[in-house]
């Protein structure tokens, strides 16, 4: 099973971790996709206007659950980044916010495409 997004990109998620956190469990991967897919939108834009404002303890509220929620989905590339904003308002800074956030979306650019091919290859 192999989902590229580009040619020069890794596999967003982290496939065999995942499947061993949910014990194979294809219904309760379905499940953490779905609810991944309905939250994951409302903490991204917010974040993004977070972001702009130099509204440090949203971001870092705001990147927090970000980090656990991909965490849990195996998303270990993009969790780090959300962790990286985390720290960043943690620290107080508002410089590097921008690019860091840029380089957390273009990780989960074609996240959920990626999540979709999985929920429709568990299907029986």
């Amino acid at each position: 099973m192999t989902h590229q997004r580009d040619g020069s990109s890794q596999v967003a998620v982290n496939l065999p971790e995942l499947l061993v956190r949910v014990d194979n469990d294809h219904d309760l991967l379905c499940e953490l996709i779905g609810t991944f897919k309905e939250e994951f939108p409302h903490l991204l834009q917010p974040l993004r206007q977070f972001v702009v404002r130099g509204d440090l303890k949203n971001v870092e509220a705001t990147s927090h659950a970000l980090k656990g929620m991909l965490s849990v989905l195996s998303v270990t590339r993009a969790a780090e980044l959300a962790a990286g904003l985390e720290q960043i308002a943690r620290e107080g800074k508002t410089s590097g916010l921008i690019e860091a956030l840029a380089l957390f979306e273009s990780e989960v650019a074609d996240l959920l495409p990626e999540l979709d091919g999985y929920t429709e290859e568990a299907k029986p």
